[in-house]
């Protein structure tokens, strides 16, 4: 028998007796046959217990178990074409864990609310499971892409002094009886870490108090900011474009299974390839006006004007060349034309919008100083990141990418909120 076994390793072990621990999550019967689907984390599998093949208790106990019931059964793997998986258990014996209540997540229809108040149980269903696979596939492939490439990965603090991303969105705390704020990115603190190691990332949870209600919104998210010495507009944006392929590249290669519970068509994501489109701002609104938007020359695109031309764009699109007053401070203004910021944000197909924005980080200290105050800043609290514009600084570009997004984007999700396992939003933060 063997004692160590998962349910994804099953097609390893045909004819031989193996131990399952896992749940039940659904029961049939056809008088002297119980069929149990059970899940233990790894996958799933049919499970037979014929009763002319088990004690009368045993058979008798399954006979009265509820769904979500913890129990370990002993079988034997037998290869069965007709089961999804391509084989199933046929039982010996089985002992009760714990037995579970009356499961409130049924087959029929529930409301989004209902769902979300049930979050901690409803992360069982196995669109669910899916999709956190998924996720997981591609944390895995971001830190893979980025450590074969040089960076290295710096944590960066959750509690800081000052804002990244503008003041309007930072949720303030008190530190000790001085105001302080969760953190909306760790940016500022890999441009420090870059004069160390060269190149370097952060993966963590960032807070925005966004008043937002979209489907594309959440309070706490995942980002992962990306930083890198020596590297200028046009050298980001290619190191950009090859990290969102690959990490396509391995959750197609490693999620097949995954897409198929969640009903993922997937040729949209193999007909995507580099070098991805480049379009200037002053196209993207000249071609937004063109598809029956309204938005005018000196505008953030928004979530509708994202949404409407990535439906018409087959591929990722990068858009540049923003205006400097409606991007960051730190964004470094282009050579040729001081009104325009080197930065750009990427944009995914099939209405998603943007996963990413970077560009180049200026690098001047009078130029920065300027910046931070006219953005009304203090000086003060930014005076460490002046510092850096002291002591050798050099061209140097970066990027912050949005998991949620991603997850959202890849999976095809109709809102953010499936993309995360325990979604915060304006008006919910439990469980």
């Amino acid at each position: 028998m063997i004692n160590i076994f998962f349910i994804k390793d099953a097609k390893k072990y045909i004819g031989k007796e193996v131990t399952v621990k896992g749940w039940v999550f659904n029961k049939r019967s056809s008088g002297s046959i119980v069929f149990l689907q059970v899940r233990d984390g790894t996958g799933f599998i049919q499970a037979t217990v014929l009763k002319n093949e088990v004690s009368v208790k045993v058979f008798e106990s399954v006979t009265n178990l509820t769904l979500e019931t913890s129990v370990i059964l002993i079988g034997i793997i037998r290869e069965e074409e007709r089961a999804p998986s391509g084989c199933e258990i046929t039982v010996k014996d089985l002992k009760i864990i714990s037995i579970a209540e009356d499961y409130p997540i049924g087959k029929k229809e529930h409301g989004p609310d209902f769902l979300l108040t049930h979050r901690h149980l409803w992360l069982r269903s196995k669109r669910q499971w899916a999709i956190q696979r998924i996720r997981n596939q591609l944390i895995n492939s971001i830190n893979e892409y980025l450590q074969k490439e040089s960076f290295i990965r710096i944590d960066t603090p959750i509690i800081t002094p000052s804002a990244c991303e503008g003041t309007t969105t930072l949720f303030a705390i008190d530190y000790f009886g001085e105001k302080a704020y969760l953190s909306q990115s760790g940016q500022l603190y890999l441009e420090a870490a870059i004069y160390s190691f060269g190149r370097c990332y952060d993966f963590g949870p960032a807070l925005r108090a966004e008043k937002s209600k979209t489907r594309r919104h959440l309070i706490e998210f995942w980002i992962m900011d990306a930083e890198a010495a020596f590297t200028n507009f046009d050298e980001i944006l290619k190191i950009e474009e090859k990290f969102i392929y690959y990490i396509l590249q391995r959750v197609l290669e490693n999620c097949l299974g995954e897409f198929k519970i969640i009903e993922r068509d997937i040729k949209p994501l193999k007909e995507i390839k580099i070098p991805f489109i480049r379009l200037r701002y002053e196209e993207a609104i000249t071609k937004l006006q063109k598809l029956g938007s309204d938005i005018s020359y000196g505008t953030d695109l928004g979530n509708d004007d994202e949404t409407l031309l990535m439906n018409y764009f087959k591929q990722p699109v990068f858009i540049t060349h923003f205006p400097a007053n409606i991007k960051a401070f730190y964004c470094k203004r282009d050579n040729t034309d001081d009104k325009l910021a080197l930065s750009a944000d990427l944009l995914v197909p099939e209405g998603y919008g943007e996963i990413i924005g970077g560009g180049e980080r200026e690098g001047s200290y009078e130029k920065l100083l300027t910046s931070i105050k006219s953005h009304g800043y203090k000086i003060k609290d930014y005076d460490w990141y002046l510092d850096l514009r002291k002591y050798g600084s050099v061209t140097h570009s970066g990027f912050g990418l949005g998991l949620e997004r991603l997850v959202s984007w890849i999976c095809k999700l109709d809102h953010v909120r499936e993309s995360i396992p325990f979604p915060r939003m304006l008006e919910r933060f439990r469980p």
